[in-house]
């Protein structure tokens, strides 16, 4: 674990160096879904603190599993229904797919019913247009003043809402081996944070998730802040069986 661990701060080091940056400006979240919890202590024991998991009903019992490790910190990644909203507001520190007002709307009212502190989301954009990903619809906005302003009108009304915190975006690339297909996605995702920050200058929209085990290299050459490592970390997923 600790030398996967160190290969993956290598390289993220490495990326941070050629794009001119810090490696501290780029958090590594270890994706731990499917894996148990014994895996979670032994990454945090190797110095991993943020944890990301896709599923609110198997990270319940996970996170209270691990509830004695201090300063550990609780991602979710992975699409939301609005009938977890409440659940989710009581777990996770960072919700990275928000993916729509309403959902939005969900996690505000649990937050402040839950009088705890503010959740910070990302909106989770679906850049590349394919069928396949969650996420805002969001390709071609560069091109599409409509929906440019469209994305802008829901974004500056999720940043007002009590009891949550915007603080940038999430997307997930196409699995592709091309590697100028993934960096085009990433640019947008970027590009279009810089538009949001601009319409929104009051809040710190400092976050991109983007980049999992094959691709960090780009999204950090392309502005990632977070990136979501799971496979590089713990090995191949391990489903129950059915």
């Amino acid at each position: 674990m600790k030398q996967a661990i160190d290969y993956i701060r290598e390289r993220i080091g490495q990326a941070a160096a050629r794009s001119g940056r810090l490696p501290s400006t780029v958090t590594l979240i270890g994706v731990s879904k499917t894996h148990p919890a014994e895996l979670v202590r032994e990454a945090y024991a190797a110095g991993i603190r943020q944890f990301g998991e896709n599923r609110v009903q198997e990270a319940e019992s996970k996170i209270s599993a691990c509830s004695d490790l201090a300063d550990i910190e609780w991602h979710l990644i992975g699409h939301l229904q609005r009938n977890k909203a409440k659940k989710a507001a009581q777990l996770f520190a960072v919700i990275h797919s928000v993916d729509s007002l309403e959902l939005a709307q969900a996690l505000s009212r649990h937050a402040v019913e839950l009088n705890r502190t503010p959740i910070r989301i990302l909106l989770q954009c679906n850049v590349s247009g394919e069928a396949s990903k969650e996420g805002i619809a969001a390709v071609g906005w560069e091109e599409n003043a409509p929906l440019r302003t469209e994305i802008i009108a829901l974004a500056q009304t999720v940043a007002a809402l009590p009891g949550l915190t915007l603080v940038g975006l999430m997307t997930v690339a196409p699995y592709s081996d091309d590697q100028e297909t993934v960096r085009g996605v990433f640019h947008s995702l970027r590009s279009l944070r810089d538009v949001l920050q601009a319409a929104l200058p009051h809040e710190q929209l400092t976050e991109l998730s983007m980049g999992m085990s094959g691709d960090i290299d780009v999204a950090i050459a392309e502005g990632a802040t977070m990136v979501r490592v799971g496979r590089a970390l713990f090995g191949e997923r391990s489903y129950p069986a059915v």
